[in-house]
């Protein structure tokens, strides 16, 4: 089997990308030992203190952004990064060539009844003459991104990664290497397979609530089929499920927060995981338009969130008249 350095050669990827992933991968892979030592090392539990986004952290929320903040900043490669842990964004080298985004440990609300939890990064480009540690040069399109994936730490740890050519899947040995397992990735086109959160359904705008309904009536509704629901409250491994084997996740807007377009953030969750629904031949939308195209305002901005197999997906937004 292919060692991921082996495969992102053989792609003809840049070689100081390629240092950088591994980078990653390397933080990752001490992060996934700390979840695996779980209670013994005492990490379990919640830290006692709030995030930028006023939401109680957990203490390996607290532990896995600082392996990723520190491995990221001891190194030239990366001019600075964003994280959702994270007020400001952090400058780290001045003449490093990417910029790093992330949600150190995305579903932690799971850890401590041992659910899967993974590690989400998006990488840009640094803009020339931008300042790292200032929002601006951040804030660019998902379709900027030169590379995105995720960690799903599991029964099994497992990389998904694209950088534009297709996603791939790689497991951790226990050499401590990762090899390929899955090569170019598809989400099935059609799927009977939803997720999403059913006790915020009084919130939903209306056209969520008559597409729900609609589902649930099974064969004898206008959508004519039988669908099953799966909701992990994982995002990490409720993509993993549909890349696996397709389905559609769904966050939309509420009412309860009606200011704020979604709850999922754009940069850390939306734009990465959109990259890789899209590699895959999914579709990734905010109700109106493609989430990679949504202009960002701010590093922390909040998105609304349907993505999955492309044909479920496009009837969500028939149902919001686009």
């Amino acid at each position: 089997m292919l060692r991921l350095t082996q495969f992102l050669k053989q792609q003809e990827t840049p070689a100081d990308l390629i240092e950088l992933i591994n980078l990653l991968m390397a933080a990752c892979k001490e992060i996934d030992g700390k979840l695996q030592d779980g209670a013994l090392a005492g990490i379990l539990g919640a830290a006692e203190t709030e995030n930028v986004q006023g939401e109680t952290q957990k203490k390996l929320d607290v532990i896995a952004n600082d392996i990723l903040k520190l491995t990221l900043s001891n190194t030239n490669l990366v001019a600075g990064l964003a994280s959702e842990e994270e007020d400001d964004p952090v400058a780290c080298d001045p003449e490093g060539k990417f910029l790093v985004t992330f949600d150190p440990l995305d579903g932690s609300s799971n850890i401590d009844i041992n659910v899967s939890v993974g590690t989400i990064f998006s990488i840009l480009e640094a803009p020339a003459d931008s300042d790292p540690a200032q929002q601006a040069a951040y804030l660019q399109t998902g379709r900027k991104q030169v590379a995105a994936g995720y960690v799903l730490y599991g029964p099994s740890c497992i990389l998904v990664l694209t950088t534009g050519n297709g996603v791939h899947m790689f497991t951790l040995g226990h050499n401590g290497e990762f090899y390929l397992t899955r090569e170019s990735v598809q989400v099935p086109q059609t799927t009977q397979e939803f997720a999403i959160n059913m006790s915020n359904q009084r919130f939903w705008d209306k056209p969520v609530q008559n597409y729900v309904a609609d589902l649930l009536q099974g064969e004898e509704g206008p959508l004519g089929k039988r669908y099953n629901m799966r909701w992990i409250a994982s995002m990490v491994a409720e993509v993993h499920r549909i890349l696996t084997r397709g389905g559609i996740f769904m966050y939309p807007w509420d009412s309860r927060s009606p200011q704020k377009p979604g709850k999922l953030r754009l940069m850390y969750e939306g734009n990465p995981m959109s990259f890789l629904i899209e590699q895959a031949g999914g579709r990734s939308v905010n109700t109106q338009i493609d989430i990679m195209d949504v202009e960002p305002e701010q590093i922390h901005e909040r998105v609304s969130v349907v993505l999955g197999s492309k044909e479920e997906v496009e009837t969500v937004l028939r149902y919001h008249g686009n």
